[in-house]
């Protein structure tokens, strides 16, 4: 009896600790808020000469403090139990972060897409009237495990002139904190305030407090698994621009060129299975699906890949060492590990049909020599992107030339696919006259 009533006062005090907790978490992030809302008027005002310099500054600093990032880094990947597939998203090492300074470097060059002149005319009335892209203020960012995600979101925030308020996962709280030092070291020897950039508490009761910073944050944009998107989604007041996760699709047709395709379907795999432009799901048409799968088996096996496969391809492929039954759910999922899903049709029309109904619209791909049914499959499929005898891991901001992303936007308002530099930009109207009245 007396330990069940320690255990109680215990869990009792603790709860109440947690809950005191949360509330100077609230309250600490409200000074915050505003510093970073001044700061981006000051950024607003800075030259695009100072932005470059800046961003050419930090890409500077991250190579001088590599082992500090790494060893901040190791702290993180500690905390994760051993198989968890997070534990690649998390990790850093000299290569990662080597080409977080070139991404860096290239967003430098890449041209401000604020102030730029848009449209102008003059009314018959004699107003002149100019439309102008013009920062979008201070951008919320809300994302799990990856460390590389701060610098890039802060950096295309800078080029763009705008402020940006990070709250990243408990997962790399030691990398994320190493990383706002840097940034922020950087800001000040540019002469720009350092609340440019501000790194919020990794507790979850600090993401409340966001939702309703309606004053402070112009925009909030969710970058992770699809139940955070989707509670970023529910829960703010703030507008949120949504970056989808991925359920993607590789669709091997009967006119496919079958080496072509097992190296297609291996890279979406296995190249980088831990990201949301992976591949999940491979379609493979009935009457190319034994040579096909034949192909593919020693290769998927090498990579110790694990197959959902439907009936058919389950009976093809039975020799298979990590073979197991699909149910319905498994084409709905984003696997984000070294597993993906196998279903046969019988042809282009059905695959498109499987792909409406279980696509989450981010990237999808045809392998075909077939050019008339790579149109119609380029032009039928909504998605962010769409292949043609390519590989859906090219979906990035790097690859498409846009210096990198805040994340890959699935929706269709204000921006679809990399959400990119040429993005963070909003419209303003300036109308000037000389006493007219309506």
């Amino acid at each position: 009896m007396r330990m069940i009533l320690c255990y109680f006062y215990k869990e009792k005090f603790l709860a109440k600790r947690s809950t005191e907790g949360a509330k100077i978490i609230i309250m600490s992030i409200l000074p915050s808020l505003k510093k970073t809302s001044a700061a981006s008027i000051a950024l607003q005002s800075a030259s695009d000469a100072v932005l470059k310099r800046t961003l050419v500054s930090l890409a500077k600093a991250l190579e001088q403090n590599i082992p500090a990032l790494l060893k901040a880094n190791q702290k993180d990947i500690a905390k994760q139990d051993v198989g968890n597939p997070k534990t690649d998203r998390l990790l850093l090492n000299e290569q990662r972060i080597k080409a977080i300074v070139t991404s860096i470097r290239n967003i430098s060059k890449l041209p401000n897409p604020s102030n730029k002149i848009i449209e102008q005319r003059i009314l018959p009335n004699g107003l002149s009237l100019k439309k102008i892209a013009v920062p979008l203020g201070v951008v919320g960012a809300i994302y799990e495990s990856r460390p590389n995600v701060t610098f890039d979101i802060a950096a295309l925030c800078l080029r763009s002139g705008n402020a940006c308020v990070l709250k990243g996962s408990i997962d790399a709280e030691f990398t994320n904190k190493a990383a706002i030092t840097i940034i922020q070291k950087v800001l000040e020897e540019n002469g720009l305030p350092k609340n440019s950039v501000t790194l919020l508490p990794s507790a979850r009761e600090t993401v409340n407090e966001l939702f309703t910073a309606t004053k402070y944050i112009d925009v909030i944009i969710p970058r992770g698994s699809d139940s955070l998107i989707q509670y970023v989604r529910k829960n703010s007041l703030v507008p949120v621009i949504e970056t989808g996760a991925g359920v993607c699709h590789v669709y091997v047709a009967r006119d496919a060129d079958i080496k072509m395709a097992v190296d297609i379907a291996v890279n979406a795999k296995v190249s980088r299975p831990s990201v949301c432009n992976s591949m999940d799901t491979l379609l493979v048409d009935d009457k190319i699906a034994p040579a096909f799968l034949e192909q593919l088996h020693p290769v998927y096996a090498k990579h110790s890949i694990g197959i959902y496969a439907d009936t058919n391809a389950y009976k093809r492929l039975h020799t298979y060492p990590h073979l197991y039954k699909a149910k319905p759910s498994d084409f709905d999922r984003e696997f984000l590990s070294l597993n993906c899903a196998i279903k046969t049709v019988s042809n282009l029309e059905a695959a498109l049909a499987h792909i409406r109904e279980h696509s989450t619209k981010h990237s999808e791909a045809i392998v075909t020599d077939n050019k008339k049914e790579a149109q119609k499959f380029l032009q039928q499929v909504d998605a962010a992107a769409v292949y043609h005898n390519a590989s859906t891991r090219f979906t990035d901001g790097e690859e498409f030339g846009l210096g990198a992303e805040v994340g890959i936007s699935t929706q269709k308002l204000h921006a679809r696919g990399p959400f990119a530099l040429e993005k963070l930009v909003t419209e303003k109207w300036v109308v000037e006259g000389n006493g007219q009245v309506r």
